[in-house]
């Protein structure tokens, strides 16, 4: 079976160059080059999967993600995004305990988390128990500076308009998830309650907790309702508690992954943005809805 190579560029770091496309169809034996955007991503076709850092070591431009898919089936018909450090560019459990004075504290046992070394329902229990007390408006507040990750309403835009199911699975809450779901477009949001006596938030979140097997649900589940094969869905996280689902995806993409997440995902976005998922299912630029974020 044929794959696709997609050479994806940081253009902030500077446009790729037709020489280096050239470079990178020579040393894969490529074929049918195809400019997805001018500079900036290209696309060709392989008899054999290439190496990937012997492929980046050929490029001049140093800051170019390399996706590699199977030829058939690419445009996917279900996505499936993670929130935290993915949609939205903060971990929004971290932020609401600044407003605890805790943040630091609360960061350190959420970076464990999602790099595998703390088991993911533990974790977020024990950092939820120490807000006891806080009051909602810290959440109000934490809502009012939480901001897109780069591309992610180009993203959800975009697959929507080519009729894709979209949804945030998140081990998250569902104050923000509910809200990035609106604000995005999202068709579905699922996630943790963060429960709270009406002014301030009790120690407690609802069980049983969204975690990383409750994902990987949550992708066979979406599957199984639009009637289409795994290998027609598409997930995108960046942390352990996403592992199951990305491996599980027909093109499982990892973001700015944490280390655990990287060793075992092909497909990283490490130097672009979110749109890199389109240019990864073959979409070209000029077909990208929504504008920027």
């Amino acid at each position: 079976m044929s794959h696709i190579v997609i050479l994806c560029a940081n253009r902030q770091a500077g446009t790729l160059t037709q020489a280096d496309a050239a470079r990178a169809l020579t040393y894969c034996a490529g074929r049918d080059a195809n400019w997805l955007a001018e500079g900036q991503a290209v696309e060709f076709t392989v008899a054999h999967v290439p190496d990937r850092a012997a492929l980046a070591a050929v490029l001049t431009h140093k800051q170019v993600d390399i996706f590699i898919t199977k030829a058939r089936g690419r445009r996917k018909a279900v996505l499936v995004a993670d929130m935290d450090s993915t949609i939205v560019t903060t971990e929004t459990l971290d932020e609401i305990a600044a407003y605890a004075g805790i943040k630091e504290q609360i960061a350190e046992i959420t970076r464990r988390s999602m790099n595998g070394e703390l088991d993911f329902p533990s974790a977020l229990r024990a950092r939820v128990s120490m807000l006891k007390g806080l009051s909602l408006t810290a959440l109000e507040k934490t809502w009012a500076e939480t901001r897109f990750c780069p591309g992610a309403r180009a993203l959800v835009a975009t697959m929507k308009s080519f009729g894709a199911t979209t949804a945030l699975v998140s081990g998250g809450f569902t104050y923000f998830t509910s809200r990035v779901a609106a604000e995005l477009g999202f068709d579905e949001h699922r996630s943790n309650i963060l429960l709270d006596d009406g002014t301030a938030l009790t120690g407690f979140v609802a069980e049983p907790i969204l975690d990383k097997d409750a994902k990987l649900n949550a992708l066979n589940e979406m599957a199984a309702k639009r009637g289409v094969k795994l290998s027609a869905t598409m997930a995108v996280g960046d942390g352990a508690n996403d592992l199951p689902m990305l491996q599980a995806a027909g093109l499982g993409m990892a973001y700015y992954a944490k280390p655990v997440v990287a060793a075992q995902v092909a497909n990283r976005i490490e130097h672009t943005d979110l749109t890199a998922l389109l240019f990864a299912q073959g979409y070209p630029a000029s077909s990208f809805k929504g504008g920027a974020d």
